[in-house]
């Protein structure tokens, strides 16, 4: 442990020994790639099992009684070789993921993002800094796991700029950024991820049911708002009384060079380019207007329209538009070729994720045809029934479980890929929408992050505080973290607590129970 953390309390030193060691067991694990694999081999050998027991139920509602299968038969083999190509090409968060990121890609490279954050940063009085700052890590959640590389700087620089600790800077984008990973006042490509793979878990028990990236959305504003009046509140009444923020005489800092200002060029950029993203935004609700319109669903509504439903190709394209005209203003994009280029740049970088959907996408497959995910399902919701427990109750003790989880498996996608075709089903046959299912699971997704160092952000974030204070470790940041891990926690759970009691939709006509 750093020697900056030999002043804090007995109990807070066991705290930091006792993440030390979920570190240590934490790196021991394989990477996730391998470890859906070994689950598929453990689910091949759990399903020859129950299907020899003759283990089957008939789910609530239904005339089919479903059965276990064996992946350890002719037929389990066939199904493992035959459909790999069909599991992966299909898999439902591709398309949906690849039509979000290439547009978020163009708007990033152009620089409207990173000049919208700074905007918000620098557009609130000084006193008004940490919730500025906070807000803009809302907001930036958006640009998906560059947010930590493209706040973290400005945030040290705002606080510096207006004479303040740049540690504290620092915590407090991290603490946003990690801690409300699931809250923005945009659609973020973690919106488009999450939802896709809630619809693969709900067709488990609906084969039609789709959850749209729009699923929580008004939760997620709400929550954005709401997490970034907390991280003031926790930083002001408590972290900024620290006595130990001054950084070292001798530290490096920032890069020279670093901008916080917003340029009139840069702001002339936006306004132009939020004009259009605002005219194309007009454009689609013109079209929508019409009783007729081809664009509405088949029952001539809003909610099951082509938009919504599509949602994903629509803000795809939004975020080009939003690029494209910042871009060619600020000069940053002199050629249409460089826009395909930012897309194939954001592609690129998914393509560590794309090795990962593989493995999912095959597990998820077989997963689904030995039907052990309907069998858990249906007699976890009998159980939850007999037991009479409260959906509240059942939602908190969820959260807590997941955040626990979330400390060793870091990956939102690949625990959600696990969890949701066992909790989606569920809680459906407890009459619970699996939007709903999916909400809970993104508070317990977020919080925890903040503290667990076998988050590759956790590493970054650490780093750049030694560049303040070179004596900082792991204790340091944690120390710093977990009052905002464990208040925006809270705060969360509160927040769902009086949504579900209101019964307030959490997104485009989807109700919260």
């Amino acid at each position: 442990m750093a020697s900056s953390d030999t002043q804090l309390s007995p109990a807070m030193r066991r705290f930091f020994r006792a993440l030390e060691a979920i570190e240590w067991v934490g790196n021991k694990l394989p990477h996730s790639f391998w470890l859906f694999w070994i689950l598929a081999a453990i689910l091949a050998v759990v399903s020859a099992v129950l299907a020899a027991a003759g283990v089957q139920v008939t789910p609530p509602g239904g005339d089919e009684t479903v059965a276990v299968k064996s992946m350890l038969t002719g037929e389990g083999l066939a199904m493992v070789f035959g459909t790999a190509l069909e599991n992966f090409a299909g898999f439902a968060p591709l398309p949906i993921i690849f039509s979000v990121i290439i547009g978020v890609a163009v708007a990033e490279r152009s620089g409207v993002l990173s000049a919208l954050l700074r905007l918000t940063i620098v557009r609130l009085p000084a006193r008004w800094v940490t919730f500025s700052v906070a807000f803009a890590g809302m907001i930036s959640h958006v640009m998906f796991d560059a947010a930590f590389i493209v706040m973290l700087p400005l945030a040290a620089m705002a606080f510096k700029a207006v004479g303040r600790s740049p540690v504290l800077g620092l915590m407090v984008a991290f603490g946003s950024i990690s801690a409300g990973y699931n809250a923005s006042p945009l659609v973020t490509p973690s919106d488009a991820i999450l939802s896709a793979l809630s619809t693969e878990a709900a067709r488990i028990v609906d084969p039609q049911y789709t959850v749209s990236p729009l699923g929580n959305y008004y939760w997620a504003i709400a929550s954005s708002i709401v997490l970034s009046i907390a991280v003031t509140l926790v930083v002001e009444f408590a972290l900024a009384r620290r006595p130990d923020l001054e950084a070292d005489v001798d530290a490096e800092g920032i890069e020279p060079g670093t901008q916080l200002e917003v340029t009139a060029a840069e702001r002339r950029a936006l306004l132009a380019s939020f004009g259009a993203l605002l005219a194309y935004v007009a454009v689609i609700v013109l079209a929508l207007l019409p009783a007729d319109s081809p664009l509405r669903g088949e029952d001539g509504g809003i909610i099951q329209s082509i938009v919504l439903k599509n949602i994903a190709i629509f803000i795809g394209l939004g975020f080009v538009l939003l690029g494209a005209v910042y871009g060619y203003r600020t000069r940053e994009f002199t050629r249409a070729r460089q826009i395909p280029e930012s897309m194939a740049e954001g592609i690129r970088t998914l393509a560590p994720v794309l090795v990962l959907f593989f493995a999912i996408a095959q597990f998820l497959a077989y997963f689904k045809w030995t039907g052990i995910g309907t069998i858990i399902a249906v007699n976890g919701a009998s159980f939850l029934q007999t037991a009479g427990m409260p959906p509240l109750i059942l939602f908190i003790v969820a959260i807590l479980l997941i955040s626990v989880m979330n400390i060793i498996i870091t990956s939102g996608s690949a625990m959600w890929s696990l969890l949701a075709p066992i909790l989606i089903p569920m809680f459906m046959y407890l009459d619970i929408p699996p939007e709903t299912t999916q909400l809970v699971y993104r508070i317990a997704d977020s919080c925890t992050n903040a503290i667990t160092p076998m988050s590759a952000y956790f590493i970054l974030a650490l780093g750049m505080v030694q560049r303040y204070r070179k004596s900082a470790g792991i204790g340091t940041v944690v120390s710093f973290t977990l009052p905002l891990a464990m208040t925006l926690l809270i705060t969360w759970v509160a927040l769902f607590i009086v949504w579900y009691l209101l019964g307030l939709p959490i997104g485009p006509g989807v109700a919260i129970r």
